[in-house]
């Protein structure tokens, strides 16, 4: 994934504010990376952009080499569903499903995985996170650290080649955290691209680059 001058502008009748302002970096597969700042610093607008979720005011991104500006709102959802998962903070796995069923959710839309193969693939990705023992557990029935695991297992269900992480451990105690980097670490030891936007310090153990937002504007 590769980030050109991106540059984002919130405007009202008034006025206009400037959340990334000329933003250019290259995340590369088999890296973990953390992006830290402050409160309103700009991480979180980064995050929704790198995920295809926000729109941006001028720059680029390319992702698998193709510039995603150029691409039409199917075209995008496709590249978004294949090629990017996602953890958040907050878990939002559905209370109602499993844990291997929401595993399942993200490959309802995946039509190159075969339905009879997709509870197979759950009960895999539940296996390598740990948690054999929860397959048919509800969230309620979970603890916050295996929720988050299962909500990491969710973001690998179409097996995508970057992972972004909005503060997946905002919620978890400190023997959690530790777990979930672990995980997130081994994942980009697997080749992926691990992107995780956090306030924790315990980060800096595990990532391989720290990429600071300061008003906007990216340190590395």
């Amino acid at each position: 994934m590769k980030v050109e001058n991106i540059t984002k502008i919130y405007r009202t009748k008034t006025s206009e504010i400037k959340a990334l302002d000329n933003i250019s970096y290259e995340f590369i597969p088999g890296k973990m990376y953390a992006i830290m700042g402050h409160s309103g610093s700009g991480k979180s607008t980064l995050i929704s952009i790198l995920g295809l979720i926000d729109t941006y005011t001028s720059g680029k991104i390319s992702i698998e080499n193709k510039d995603v500006s150029k691409l039409k709102e199917n075209e995008l959802a496709d590249l978004r569903m294949k090629h990017i998962g996602f953890v958040f903070q907050d878990f939002y796995l559905d209370e109602h499903l499993k844990a291997y069923e929401n595993i399942i959710l993200p490959m309802l839309i995946n039509k190159e995985i075969k339905k009879e193969n997709r509870k197979e693939k759950a009960l895999k990705l539940l296996k390598e996170l740990g948690l054999e023992e929860r397959i048919n557990h509800y969230p309620g029935e979970m603890s916050g650290g295996e929720c988050q695991r299962v909500a990491i297992a969710r973001s690998l269900a179409n097996d995508p080649q970057i992972i972004l992480a909005d503060e997946p451990t905002g919620n978890l105690d400190e023997e959690n955290e530790k777990l979930v980097f672990s995980i997130l670490k081994d994942l980009s030891k697997q080749g992926k691209c691990v992107i995780v936007v956090t306030h924790s310090e315990e980060i800096k153990n595990y990532a391989d680059e720290i990429l600071t937002i300061s008003k906007g504007k990216l340190e590395v």
